[in-house]
């Protein structure tokens, strides 16, 4: 019969301090683990035999961590260590019990993870994968407004499609461009929980096998949205008026419509982008849409607009704010404002752009599309064409600049 050990008294357990282990009695196998200045309580069973490498029977041994010590006392210790050899006796492995029981908890609190907490996540995804904020604000935006106030605080395991239809179906037909595009970021949140195991099942926010049935198609109640374009017959006395104002938000709304280049691109341009010698402004893919770097053919009327700009030492931007940095966002659209074209958009002047290219000129499709920096769906035809007009986009924008400056001068159908 093997010896057991002293019993030890809290006092004489407080004075072990050399790094060991130390048998305190009271429970067999109950040992005080001294290692540098952490100590802990270990619990050391016999649970049967086993078969090792060499083939020899040897014990099997459970050893289990009670807790450090002193925040568990000895008394704690002691009536922890009987309760599991308790349940030794009895056929229960405890430590199999406690994996099972943490496996548990987790299990649980993923099913307690929010749709908010779940939405904020995935937000901070999106943060990283798109360039514009506005883009981002969108998303925080119409979950707050629309889908947080139903089932933001809802375990995101428990939504179902009755949900979803709440949130959509009172904007549905009044707001559906909006609800459409929540729609398919609820959806992205839930899918982000399936793949975190928050969620189990089909998701409720999907439109096919889902919603398609109970709402109708966004073709139906969705009206077409374009921006407000001015007519291009109405582009020289615009741009003359243009002209009179002073103003870097005025120049960056002409060089804007002389390139047909997006308003983020021309706010954000820097100098050393420019290349007023080989007349080309050449955009890095980090600030382009379609992340491809994109070169521009600069006419003489913008090379000229260029030579004329101030340049500040320590603001490397073309068009920078009046107090330094970048231009805001909607200071081009305040330019047209000043100019009483309330309806127009400085987008719209590449549709401006676009219909006078398509309807007047002989100019191919794919030059125009290509100076516009949209991508062709041809992705063979883009790669075979991708060489071959830089000198028919320098000939389009020239002919652009001398229609929006002289509109006789250009070659039409």
């Amino acid at each position: 019969m093997p010896k057991k050990a002293k019993e030890l008294t809290g006092l004489a357990v407080a004075k072990l301090k050399t790094e060991g282990s130390y048998a305190v009695g009271g429970v067999d196998g109950l040992y005080l683990r001294v290692r540098g200045q952490s100590r802990s309580w270990i619990l050391c069973i016999a649970m049967g035999v086993r078969v090792n490498r060499l083939g020899r029977t040897v014990p099997r041994r459970l050893n289990m961590g009670l807790g450090a010590y002193p925040e568990v006392s000895l008394a704690d210790a002691r009536d922890k260590a009987r309760e599991l050899r308790k349940q030794v006796r009895n056929g229960v492995n405890p430590l199999e019990e406690k994996h099972a029981a943490r496996a548990e908890q987790e299990k649980l609190a993923h099913k307690r993870k929010t749709f908010t907490e779940c939405a904020e996540d995935v937000i901070e995804i999106k943060a990283k994968e798109l360039k514009n904020q506005k883009h981002i604000a969108q998303w925080r935006s119409t979950l707050e407004a629309y889908a947080y106030p139903v089932v933001g605080e809802k375990p995101v395991s428990s939504i179902t499609k009755v949900d979803v239809l709440a949130i959509l179906e009172p904007i549905w037909l009044t707001k559906n461009e909006t609800a459409s595009r929540l729609r398919g970021r609820i959806e992205a949140i839930i899918d982000y929980a399936k793949a975190k195991e928050y969620f189990e099942g089909d998701n409720p926010a999907s439109w096919k096998g889902m919603l398609k049935p109970l709402l109708p198609m966004p073709s139906k109640v969705q009206q077409q949205k374009h921006h407000a374009a001015l007519p291009y017959s109405e582009i020289k006395p615009f741009i003359s008026e243009l002209q009179k104002r002073a103003g870097i938000s005025a120049r960056a709304l002409e060089f804007s419509i002389l390139t047909v280049a997006r308003s983020g691109e021309v706010r954000g341009a820097e100098w050393n982008e420019i290349d007023l010698k080989n007349k080309t402004w050449t955009i890095p893919a980090s600030r382009m849409k379609a992340s491809r770097e994109h070169r521009v053919p600069l006419s003489d009327a913008a090379v000229g607009l260029l030579k004329a700009l101030p340049r500040f030492k320590d603001n490397n931007f073309v068009f920078p704010a009046p107090r330094g940095g970048q231009l805001p966002d909607m200071s081009l659209l305040a330019v047209l404002k000043r100019m009483n074209h309330t309806g127009l958009t400085q987008h719209g002047f590449r549709s401006t752009f676009r219909d006078w290219a398509g309807e007047t000129t002989d100019h191919q499709r794919e030059v125009i599309e290509h100076a516009l920096a949209h991508q062709l769906a041809d992705k063979a035809e883009a790669a075979y064409q991708r060489g071959t007009l830089w000198p028919k986009r320098v000939a389009l924008m020239d002919d652009w600049a001398g229609y929006c400056t002289a509109p006789n001068s250009i070659k039409t159908k």
